[in-house]
This record gives C-alpha cells, sequence and structure tokens, in this order.
C-alpha cells in the first residue's frame, strides 16, 4: 500500500528559503505557505507573509484545498518569557480531493524532515487555526 503512496519531493528553493526563515532574526510573526505543484510532484513556495496573525493566517488558507504552513510565532509563556517557536501546521480541510489529500499526507513527513521541525500541527478546518489553538498546542512544548 504505501509503495502507491505519491511522496513529493520539495523544492531545492524552498528548502534554502526554509533554512533562512528557521534562523531569521525578527521577532514578529511570520509565515511561509506552501503548496504541492501536482505536474511536478514537488512541494512549492505558495506564500510569504511577515507580521501576520494566526487569525490572518487562517484567512490566508484555502478553505477547499491543503496547504502547509511553517509559521514563526511570538509566543509569551505565563511567567513572561518570550520565544519563537517554528510551527509546522498541515492544513487539510475537510471536503478536499481524495487525491490531493493523499499527496499531502503523504508528502508531509518528508517536508518535516526536511526542515527538521518538531511542532508539527493539523488542522481540518481553516476556522480552527486561532490564537487560542495555537498556544493551546504549544503549551504541550513548555
Amino acid at each position: 500500500m504505501s509503495e502507491s503512496l505519491v511522496v513529493c519531493d520539495v523544492d531545492e528553493d524552498l528548502v534554502k528559503k526554509l533554512r533562512e526563515f528557521r534562523f531569521r532574526k525578527e521577532t514578529n510573526n511570520a509565515a511561509i505557505i506552501m503548496k504541492i505543484d501536482k505536474d511536478r510532484q514537488l512541494v512549492i513556495l505558495d506564500e510569504e507573509h511577515e507580521d501576520i496573525t494566526p487569525d490572518d493566517l487562517k484567512d490566508e488558507l484555502p478553505e477547499r484545498q491543503p496547504r502547509f504552513v511553517v509559521y514563526s510565532y511570538k509566543y509569551v509563556h505565563d511567567d513572561g518569557r518570550v520565544s519563537y517557536p517554528l510551527c509546522f501546521i498541515f492544513s487539510s480541510p475537510v471536503g478536499c480531493k481524495p487525491e490531493q489529500q493523499m499527496m499531502y499526507a503523504g508528502s508531509k513527513n518528508k517536508l518535516v524532515q526536511t526542515v527538521e521541525l518538531t511542532k508539527v500541527f493539523e488542522i481540518r478546518n481553516t476556522e480552527d487555526l486561532t490564537e487560542e489553538w495555537l498556544r493551546e498546542k504549544l503549551g504541550f512544548f513548555r
């Protein structure tokens, strides 16, 4: 079964961009949104955003198509410390075409490994992507 699963490669320029993004010095929230180019079977850059809240990010995601997001989030801990976790969010909305969902699901792990991320979350409804949801998810990593 797993042999037939299409796993897409990650565009080399995107890999470089994600590595630079990981070591960025800015202290604002920022996001890189990625999509799959079905014809080339390649994960490519869709959009980049600076100074974007989780609620604004939610509005940038298509309601009926999957997307991968790497999100740098300014996280103020309960004790006042500030950290900037890099979150990988897989948006796989209900109602996507099954073949699209399989391509994204099959490519997710390779992308996560390529970018070396540990905070990996999934949403099935773009409306779920809120500041409260993200803070709750990040609470497990204290």
